[in-house]
């Protein structure tokens, strides 16, 4: 995926916005870190992905998927835009975007499909 694509996916999700988390352009879902685009390596912040889960990513997919000391004992994984699948990142950042939203706010996203 390109750096369009990647911003387009992440932006497509309801309540999401630009900001910034810790000094870096970041974006945030219901005003809380949702991800952010890594320049560095061009990598895509993924929360919720359990260190076990993330491990095995590492794994089985060393070309995509890593991690820096920075993110070692936090439930995070980066993946790199390049080699990362569509389908694979949104399945990912729903995750994210579920846990910020408010439950009243997902009782009425589920209910409406």
């Amino acid at each position: 995926m390109k750096r369009d694509d990647v911003h387009a996916l992440i932006t497509s999700f309801p309540e999401v916005e630009e900001g910034m988390s810790y000094g870096k352009p970041a974006y945030k879902a219901f005003g809380k870190f949702f991800t952010r685009i890594r320049k560095t390596d061009d990598s895509v912040v993924i929360g919720c992905v359990p260190i076990d889960e993330r491990e095995m990513l590492c794994e089985l997919d060393p070309d995509t998927f890593h991690f820096t000391a920075h993110y070692k004992d936090y439930p995070f994984v980066l993946a790199r835009m390049a080699s990362v699948e569509p389908d694979q990142l949104r399945s990912f950042l729903t995750r994210q975007w579920r846990k910020n939203a408010p439950k009243t706010w997902l009782k009425k996203h589920d209910a409406a499909g």
